[in-house]
């Protein structure tokens, strides 16, 4: 890969622009498994609306990694499943959350840290200007 890899019309920037939002790898984890129902998906990953969780799975249909499968019967009820191209994108999601896992304390500690900072800073500017 040469430096260039990162700048505009650059393919890695479509995984980048996958993985930056973070229902989208959250919903792609979830369907690792198997097929599922909108309802068992919100079950499954908790804290997603049905709203959200709707835009990302057309999103992620969009985008070639899930597909939507009508089942029959009444009323009408639908299935999500990991596409091939979906299923080979679980390794870099996997290695991100490995990445995260041995990394978050540093990430968090580093986070209290600017926090601190901005309220010292706050602070003096606070006394500064009374």
């Amino acid at each position: 890969m040469t430096t260039d890899a990162f700048l505009a019309d650059c393919r890695a920037r479509l995984a980048f622009d996958l993985l930056a939002n973070t229902w989208n790898a959250v919903v792609l984890w979830a369907l690792r498994d198997g097929p599922r129902r909108p309802v068992e998906l919100r079950e499954r990953i908790g804290g997603i609306s049905s709203k959200v969780l709707t835009e990302t799975l057309r999103r992620l249909q969009f985008n070639g990694l899930v597909d939507r499968r009508a089942l029959p019967g009444a009323p009408p009820r639908v299935e999500y499943r990991l596409t091939a191209l979906g299923r080979s994108f679980l390794a870099p999601i996997d290695a991100v959350g490995a990445w995260a896992f041995e990394h978050g304390d540093e990430v968090m500690a580093a986070q209290e840290f600017g926090e601190a900072r901005a309220e010292a800073r706050r602070g003096r500017l606070g006394e500064s200007g009374a």
